[in-house]
């Protein structure tokens, strides 16, 4: 009787995986195993292109059924937007002996002293207008330092992963060959896996870029960054992650890692970015994710089929590269067909 051939836990046969190669096996990269997403299709430009599109129609399929079935038109499907106007703030015009500043100017303007109540003239530094100030901030700061990154690449993964992990090894290897790529490497400035990609783009000669959030303890930028930027604001953070990058690869992690991926996968399902592979590093780690997502989220119509072809699966670090390096090609095609339409409808107008 044949024997059957064992899988392992990320659904990969065995003797396919010898086929793949490891890194530093001294294979070609001919007879390596081509990057796959997770319903197993071979990776291809044109394979994003057409999964993100189906992600976004899927999404508004779904959606609409919600609106359905609450009984009401879905927005999507109106022919005319309604538009809210604004309400116009009446200024009580009473008679007083005293009145609080009503302009903004002469609110800007009334000394401190001038201020009635007992609250301290330092409380104005912890409400909501001071925090949308130090957001802005934020926003500006990272622009400003990071406007000369044309294509980046954000490497996420655990903080606790040891210098002495394969993990650790790939991470460095990955950025390595990125950076000599001309790439410029983003982490969290953290140890473990963004240390290693940090070590990596700054021994290649790369820029190593690192940005640090606050957290209830002190973590520190690792001693590879070049670049450091400081943030209070998680959401002021991932969106530098996001703009400054073409790609996001995704080591073995927590919530932290979880969440990045998961926002990535959305705003590439909302239309918000496109051409831009999420490559999970680790087959044997992300395979229980991919399952449930399969069987469960899928199994339920969540999320389309098209939806699990949006991430890559790799245990190579040159494949990973490869991946990137196409995808910001393609990237690169899609924003000059773009700007051409743009001009010719309107020189249409």
């Amino acid at each position: 009787m044949p024997s059957r051939k064992k899988t392992s836990p990320g659904g990969t046969k065995r003797s396919e995986r010898a086929d793949a190669g490891t890194p530093g096996d001294g294979q070609t990269p001919s007879r390596r195993r081509a990057p796959r997403t997770a319903t197993g299709k071979t990776m291809n430009p044109d394979l994003l292109a057409s999964a993100a599109k189906a992600a976004q129609k899927g999404l508004r399929e779904r959606t609409e059924e919600g609106h359905l079935a609450a009984g009401r038109t879905p927005p999507s499907r109106k022919k005319t937007k309604e538009v809210a106007t604004a309400k116009q703030v009446v200024i009580d015009e009473a008679i007083r002996d005293w009145r609080a500043p009503v302009t903004e100017d002469e609110k800007l303007l009334t000394p401190t002293g001038a201020r009635s109540g007992d609250r301290s003239p330092a409380d104005f530094t912890r409400t909501d207008t001071w925090r949308a100030l130090r957001i802005m901030g934020e926003v500006i700061e990272g622009f400003d330092k990071l406007a000369t990154v044309e294509r980046g690449v954000s490497v996420f993964g655990s903080a606790r992963t040891h210098p002495d992990d394969p993990q650790y090894q790939q991470a460095q290897e990955v950025a390595r060959l990125l950076a000599e790529a001309g790439f410029a490497i983003i982490t969290g400035a953290g140890p473990g896996i963004m240390e290693a990609a940090n070590k990596g783009a700054k021994l290649a000669g790369g820029r190593s870029i690192g940005c640090n959030i606050e957290l209830p303890f002190e973590q520190g930028a690792n001693p590879y960054v070049d670049t450091v930027i400081n943030f209070r604001y998680f959401f002021v953070r991932k969106t530098m992650f996001v703009k400054y990058s073409v790609a996001f690869i995704i080591f073995p992690g927590g919530f932290g890692t979880l969440d990045e991926l998961f926002e990535a996968l959305t705003l590439i399902q909302t239309g918000k970015i496109y051409q831009f592979p999420v490559i999970l590093f680790g087959r044997h780690y992300w395979a229980g994710l991919v399952r449930w997502l399969h069987t469960r989220v899928l199994g339920e119509m969540k999320i389309s089929p098209g939806d699990l072809d949006l991430m890559l699966l790799t245990d190579d670090p040159a494949e990973a590269a490869h991946a990137v390096i196409t995808a910001f090609e393609a990237q690169s095609r899609t924003a000059t067909q773009r700007e051409e339409q743009a001009k010719h409808e309107s020189g249409e107008a």
